[in-house]
């Protein structure tokens, strides 16, 4: 008889400071497996105490003192499977697990890429294309069935922002991290699942920015929040879920969880 599980990933912006709306998310969703982005704490501070009260008895972590850090928490077996340094200067933006169930599962945070689209003047969008260029580098060697989770801090379709013509110049949609982005899915043949279940000309979006004064009301989203699976992963999604209430919970992130829900044997 087949069963499910259901994977969950969030940028949360911070654990310990946004811990008891993680808690809540986890009382009422309860997915088998979180991978959370910007944690933004050592390992050894990571608050691992909350997720085994809840059942997550499985974790992996790469933290690091007040900026990035990635984990996964699980209710199901699970072993540390690797860290790539794709940023290639000790950041921690990555963290893999091999779950029983079969499937790889990798959560990865990609850089912001800082404020201009200009690899002249900015020495950060350099490192976030080539970030990218890793990764996909990493992706065209993949033989195994895997999940690829995480803020990919690209949103690579036109209805992916609110607003494609004056997003252009923004990093986050340039046609230069877009085309990045597309040579990764091309690598592995990723299943983009949110538009799997969301197909185009919907809007999607997954974060908003503490700029705004009523984020609900003005909308200016993009979708930075993906879940790539390989082909065969992907066949086995039953359905996908965006938490968009999570954006008003208590401190929020600018960001909210995204859940799919697979078939496994």
């Amino acid at each position: 008889m087949s069963q499910k599980i259901s994977i969950a990933s969030w940028n949360i912006n911070s654990v310990r400071f946004r811990l008891d709306i993680v808690e809540r998310f986890l009382q009422e969703v309860g997915p088998d497996v979180l991978c959370l982005q910007e944690t933004k704490v050592v390992d050894r501070d990571f608050p691992a105490q909350m997720f085994r009260k809840l059942g997550y008895q499985y974790q992996v972590l790469n933290g690091q003192p007040m900026h990035h850090g990635v984990a996964i928490l699980s209710r199901v077996p699970m072993v540390a499977d690797n860290r790539h340094d794709w940023q290639d200067n000790g950041e921690a933006r990555h963290i893999g697990a091999q779950l029983e169930c079969g499937i790889r599962l990798e959560n990865v945070y990609v850089p912001a890429g800082g404020e201009a689209p200009d690899p002249e003047t900015n020495p950060k969008f350099v490192q976030k294309l080539a970030f990218i260029e890793r990764m996909t580098n990493w992706s065209s060697q993949l033989d195994e069935p895997t999940l690829l989770v995480g803020d990919f801090n690209v949103a690579p379709c036109e209805t992916d922002v609110w607003n494609h013509k004056q997003l252009l110049g923004v990093v986050s949609h340039t046609p230069v991290e877009v085309e990045a982005l597309a040579r990764l899915q091309q690598s592995h043949n990723w299943v983009d699942l949110g538009r799997k279940f969301i197909p185009e000309p919907a809007h999607v979006f997954t974060w908003w920015s503490y700029r705004a004064k009523d984020w609900k009301a003005s909308n200016r989203g993009r979708r930075l929040d993906h879940m790539w699976a390989s082909p065969s992963v992907a066949e086995r999604a039953l359905e996908h879920h965006l938490f968009e209430d999570c954006r008003n919970w208590g401190k929020p992130s600018d960001h909210i969880p995204i859940m799919t829900t697979f078939k496994v044997d």
